[in-house]
């Protein structure tokens, strides 16, 4: 029953991310200038406690707008209900809506999705990954330098002693002898 909550929930989100994108909505800064908040946002997160809380109302919720909603339950849902904001609010369709299930302080099953590219990611432990309901892996490639990295930064990344950049350069620099000029910013 968790599984099929934690799917429906997620295809409840991305329903109403999908109604907003490229349209009119408010957008509003939380903690920085690049740490945004949108009424899809917020009306993705109304969606998905929704649809949890037919099956579970008494779980415990941790989601980034509403915060915590504590529950002596064993169970807590954790939700990003737009995990991409900056890139929703400027058009950008690299954006999901991400759900974790923990029970008893281990997460047991996750899914992201994204509406705009038709990926619907699901993971179970002990059970491996899916995209779109196949079987996915990690590549095979046995050698870091052709292999196809990526990251993301976070709002306050230049003010980490171990910022993205920093941690990230020596698996860029894997293999291969020089730099292109303007990647290290030190």
């Amino acid at each position: 029953m968790l599984k099929a909550t934690l799917l429906k929930a997620t295809e409840a989100g991305g329903k109403i991310l999908q109604q907003y994108f490229n349209g009119s909505f408010q957008i509003d800064s939380k903690s920085t200038v690049n740490d945004l908040v949108t009424e899809a946002d917020k009306q993705a997160e109304t969606a998905i406690l929704s649809a949890i809380r037919e099956t579970y109302p008494d779980h415990y919720i941790l989601s980034e707008e509403a915060g915590e909603i504590s529950t002596p339950s064993n169970t807590k849902w954790i939700i990003d209900p737009l995990d991409g904001t900056v890139n929703f609010a400027h058009g950008i369709p690299l954006c999901c809506v991400s759900i974790g299930v923990e029970v008893d302080g281990e997460v047991i099953m996750g899914a992201v999705y994204n509406p705009f590219m038709n990926e619907f990611f699901f993971a179970e432990k002990g059970q491996g990954a899916t995209l779109n309901g196949q079987p996915i892996r990690v590549s095979a490639k046995p050698e870091l330098a052709k292999a196809c990295l990526v990251t993301g930064f976070p709002y306050t990344w230049e003010d980490e002693p171990n910022d993205p950049v920093v941690v990230f350069w020596p698996l860029y620099t894997a293999g291969t002898a020089a730099a292109p000029p303007g990647i290290c910013r030190h």
